[in-house]
């Protein structure tokens, strides 16, 4: 019984620590349009830092590493002050 628990207790500190990366839906199409948009209108270095992540992450695309890309654009979300989450809500 207290392995279970255990077992439990780490299981739910995992699903915890999940980057919010594997949580948002992330389209190798539609995430980056959205992402450059963003960028179009912030300008600045930090629109140039989270293009070039947009880029590797469309790379990833390519490669078929779709998990790893969602991370690149959640990074360039991020420099561009939203979450990978409200970018569909931003598209709207």
């Amino acid at each position: 019984m207290l392995n279970r628990i255990i077992a439990l207790a780490i299981t739910a500190a995992a699903v915890a620590a999940t980057p919010v990366a594997a949580a948002a839906p992330v389209s190798c199409k539609v995430t980056p349009a959205q992402i450059r948009t963003l960028a179009e209108a912030k300008g600045g270095e930090d629109a140039t830092k989270a293009l070039k992540l947009v880029s590797t992450g469309e790379a990833l695309c390519a490669a078929d590493a779709k998990f790893e890309a969602g991370k690149k654009f959640a990074q360039a979300a991020k420099l561009l002050g939203t979450e990978l989450a409200a970018l569909p809500a931003i598209g709207q």
